[in-house]
């Protein structure tokens, strides 16, 4: 089970390489159950550094990037000078530099404005998405396998014991067959998780070394119901360049802060805080079939809404992820209708429970 291998099958569709998947069912079961190891190598990573690098991207993104120090992380958006979407980013901070994390969904549009708005001079960014992979461990024993990972590698038990009591977004440095890497908690498929940023020589080995500690490799479609559940955004599904940042719930995911200075799109998304509210936001949607994305929702003749992502979960049935007006209520009924068909579903608050 390699990890250039893994790599190859989850960019392909479905299951075709049984050598290294199992089943979506078995590969739920790791992630809620147990440990199981994802490649998010195709997330955008860049590095940007220099004198004035947190201030410059302080001006570019939602939260306060000032208020990190070494070893934090936070979740954030890129904006429009109109409030909408263009990226959604994790920030890692680091002695020397920042890291910045994209979907790869995400990965085009937020370099573009970075080589719009940032000066080198000032602050030099660069795309390491070709040296430094992304190996993702998530599960109850996600914690588990890391650190008998790490733990075989000669860490100090401190270093271990330190992964358990890390913050979401905070993260820690380890070696691993003599190269330097680091482990960041994130939130992104619900429950325990971890991503590993490694340089590219020794990702194959870090990737075997969890799977022998009994982390499942996971693909794509269980990876999707996971996050699906978890109830976190994905751009290009759930939003895009027209929606606003508060409609994805980036103030209730952390993603916002009201009291940093001025940066691009402020206007708006204040506006919003202080002032009113947006008219339809992010919501879950549970029923008896799955319900296609890009349905529209419709309580009685009125349209409230169209589904973004659509999911069937081993453990909760089909669910999917909508964009809904503000004034459904959860646990209202709403029917879908698509070209093929109709049916209906009732409305969650997300995540899922």
């Amino acid at each position: 089970m390699t990890a250039p291998n893994i790599a190859a099958a989850i960019a392909a569709p479905g299951y075709e390489n049984a050598a290294l998947f199992t089943s979506i069912e078995e590969e739920y079961a790791a992630l809620r159950g147990g440990a199981g190891v994802v490649d998010r190598s195709a997330r955008l990573r860049m590095l940007i550094g220099g004198a004035q690098a947190v201030e410059t991207l302080t001006g570019l993104v939602t939260n306060d990037v000032g208020s990190l120090h070494a070893g934090a992380g936070q979740y954030a958006a890129a904006l429009t000078a109109k409030g909408k979407v263009i990226a959604d980013v994790r920030i890692f901070a680091r002695v020397d530099d920042l890291l910045l994390d994209a979907p790869a969904s995400a990965g085009p549009g937020f370099a573009a404005m970075i080589r719009k708005y940032v000066n080198p001079r000032l602050a030099r960014y660069a795309d390491v998405s070709a040296v430094l992979r992304t190996i993702g461990i998530f599960g109850p024993r996600a914690h588990a396998a890391l650190a008998s990972v790490l733990l075989a590698e000669g860490a100090p038990p401190t270093t271990v014991a330190a992964l358990r009591g890390l913050g979401e977004y905070h993260h820690l440095g380890f070696d691993i067959a003599g190269a330097s890497a680091f482990i960041a908690r994130v939130p992104d498929l619900g429950g325990e998780g971890f991503d590993c940023f490694v340089p590219v020589e020794i990702a194959e080995l870090f990737w075997s070394r969890l799977v022998a500690a009994r982390a499942t490799p996971v693909g794509r479609d269980a990876t999707e119901i996971a996050r699906v559940e978890a109830g976190r955004p994905m751009w290009g599904i759930d939003m895009d360049e027209n929606t606003l940042a508060q409609e994805a719930n980036f103030d209730t995911l952390g993603g916002i802060s009201y009291t940093k200075g001025c940066y691009t799109g402020q206007e708006t998304v204040a506006r919003v805080h202080f002032r009113g509210h947006v008219n339809r936001h992010l919501r879950g949607i549970q029923s008896a079939v799955e319900i296609p994305s890009r349905a529209e929702l419709f309580e009685g003749d009125k349209s409230v809404g169209t589904v973004t992502s659509s999911v069937t979960s081993p453990r909760l049935g089909p669910i999917g992820l909508a964009m809904l007006r503000r004034e459904v209520e959860t646990a209202a009924d709403v029917t879908a209708r698509w070209p093929e068909g109709e049916g209906s579903a009732r409305v969650c608050e997300i995540p899922f429970g």
